[in-house]
């Protein structure tokens, strides 16, 4: 049977090569080592921080996974967006394949792809970048996105982005304190929805997972844009994750923050109105 520590491995997998594993497995991955208690003490000591004076960020709230120290990043000590980069080595199919670079039978690496003429002649040989975080900044692949609905893009994506939120985020891991960046990267994801003009799943899982402990105050304009891209689902989920935690920082909190509430609701209907006109038209054409 499926065992925990198993689950992890595959989830690991799966996160770098989604169409190799064929299996389905839990939208919420068990973690192996898992400390039960660890989200209400450190929500906890939040509190206490915050009634001494002491800023809401100095004790951030981790959920899911355990991290007795800060994550420290070993190359890079910023939370960045990856340049686009395909799995072949560039210099050697400049090389070796320069003759037949746009012959159908090679893939065309995004590095090449700088106009949308481009993109249409190559559409269907098109390389996707080894790092799908470079398609949330880059409008052609995003266009690529909306065209073709590929499912492994998607599934790549999804489990990239979930990683990097749940990693990033500065009220879900202990001791990480650089809102700054991670404002930044919710913006940069909420364009890239814009864009899109629909939601990553990968978003609407980690405001359900972490609106339950969030203070209200960290990230607090990216959230809210963040909760107007959530799909439309079944009320009595949308009422406990979404309504619900709301309500409890709703009924505490200043004018402003209710006045901010009101309109990203306003934003999450006015969003559902227009997936639902667009789709009933699509039925209607077809």
């Amino acid at each position: 049977g499926m065992q925990s520590h198993l689950q992890v491995l595959l989830s690991l997998y799966k996160l770098y090569c989604p169409d190799q594993v064929t299996i389905t497995l839990p939208g919420k991955t068990k973690t192996y080592f898992k400390n039960s208690e660890g989200p209400w003490k450190a929500a906890l000591t939040a509190v206490r921080q915050r009634n001494k004076g002491t800023s809401p960020l100095s004790q951030a709230v981790f959920l899911g996974t355990f991290q007795p120290q800060s994550r420290k990043r070993k190359w890079n000590a910023r939370l960045y967006i990856p340049a686009s980069s395909t799995n072949a080595n560039l210099k050697e199919v400049g090389e070796k394949n320069s003759v037949c670079l746009y012959s159908t039978d090679m893939s065309f690496p995004v590095e090449q792809l700088q106009t949308f003429p481009q993109l249409l002649e190559n559409i269907h040989r098109l390389e996707f970048p080894s790092r799908m975080g470079s398609v949330l900044t880059n409008p052609l692949l995003l266009h690529y996105m909306n065209g073709v609905k590929d499912e492994s893009v998607y599934l790549r994506l999804y489990y990239w982005m979930g990683q990097m939120i749940q990693e990033e985020c500065t009220w879900c891991v202990v001791e990480n304190t650089n809102e700054e960046e991670f404002k930044s990267f919710l913006e940069t994801i909420y364009k890239a929805e814009c864009f899109l003009q629909e939601g990553f799943s990968a978003c609407e899982e980690f405001l359900y997972k972490t609106l339950p402990l969030w203070d209200g105050f960290s990230c607090r304009s990216e959230v809210f844009r963040l909760m107007s891209w959530i799909p439309l689902s079944n009320f009595s989920d949308i009422k406990s994750h979404l309504y619900d935690p709301l309500a409890q920082l709703f009924f505490t909190s200043s004018i402003y923050f209710k006045c901010s509430v009101l309109e990203s609701l306003k934003e999450l209907l006015r969003n559902w109105l227009i997936c639902s006109v667009i789709q009933l038209d699509s039925e209607f054409s077809s």
